[in-house]
């Protein structure tokens, strides 16, 4: 353990869209915002090998490049950026209280205002095929990627709610979508399986799991295989599209700040507090519902304001 005690004013733990905008936000009011990255510095984006709807890039960008901007932007403004993993914390519950932090388990940071921007991690299958391909026409995200896929073939994986809508936002796309369910029953809403069931560019596969998806830089189709026979075939298509669902980050708060069942952070009314004074949460971590660039970095902005504005309360 470091032998000094780093005091600072607002610390911001997670990169991509929500913390760098909460940053640059930071940083513009005085606030010399300090943020470690994360072992993903610029978050889920940089697996996204085209963006082309966040505001403001005419002819879209990569997901890369885009972080890279809003990290020297926010540096711009006196934001220090270090490339870090916060690995312990121990919040105050008190108004105007110390919140300590250790950093990569030896750096000690003691923070009057935390951002946490740590973000979901979307689920995958885990096969290596899926895992190359990744950025080449794998993707967890269709409104993210589906412009891509105009006129195309493409898979859906998943058999819940979050499938379902992918799959309908899909078909309004592409030429065909088929829906792969690994049981022989779907676990969405009704409503949204007579969504699915209506439209009638999407095949839905029961029992049907991918068993390796084809092609060597980029999507060429995928390998099935039905787990109650064995039989396998190849679908060709362009895009495959997982949709199992997300993992917040959030292990490293449990049982110190308020959060659902699933991990996602609780946040009081409109506001980016979380139930402990001088705690803020942005972007995905707290949003299971809309998941986007654009409102991520919108969330970005609140924590920030509200910061800001729990430190001028103080004085």
């Amino acid at each position: 353990m470091s032998d000094t005690v780093e005091k600072i004013k607002c610390l911001i733990i997670g990169s991509g869209p929500a913390g760098y905008t909460a940053a640059i936000y930071a940083a513009r009011a005085d606030m010399k915002p300090v943020m470690y990255t994360g072992m993903q510095m610029g978050g889920q984006l940089t697996t996204t090998t085209e963006v082309d709807n966040f505001p403001g890039y005419a002819d879209g960008t990569d997901g890369t490049a885009m972080m890279e901007d809003l990290k020297k932007q926010s540096e711009r403004f006196g934001t220090e950026v270090r490339f870090g993993l916060v690995t312990k914390v121990d919040l105050s519950d008190k108004v105007g209280g110390i919140h300590k932090v250790i950093v990569d388990e030896t750096k000690e940071i003691e923070a009057e205002t935390i951002i946490i921007s740590t973000g979901a991690t979307a689920k995958y299958l885990g096969l290596e095929s899926e895992q190359r391909l990744i950025g080449g026409g794998v993707s967890a995200c269709a409104t993210c990627d589906g412009f891509f896929y105009k006129g195309q073939d493409v898979v859906v994986v998943g058999a819940g709610d979050t499938a379902a809508e992918e799959a309908t936002y899909l078909a309004n796309i592409c030429n065909k979508v088929t829906l792969l369910v690994r049981k022989d029953y779907m676990r969405a809403s009704k409503a949204m399986q007579h969504r699915v069931n209506k439209t009638a560019n999407i095949e839905v596969l029961f029992n049907t799991e991918i068993d390796e998806v084809l092609g060597d830089n980029v999507v060429e189709g995928v390998r099935v295989i039905n787990n109650q026979t064995k039989e396998t075939h190849d679908i060709s298509v362009t895009g495959v599209f997982i949709a199992i669902g997300h993992k917040p980050n959030s292990d490293l708060f449990k049982g110190v700040l308020d959060m659902d069942e699933t991990g996602y952070l609780i946040t009081k009314g409109k506001s980016s507090k979380t139930n402990l004074p001088g705690v803020f949460a942005a972007g995905d971590i707290q949003d299971k519902e809309y998941r986007q660039a654009v409102t991520a970095a919108g969330s970005g902005c609140m924590a920030a304001l509200d910061a800001e504005r729990y430190l001028s309360a103080l004085e």
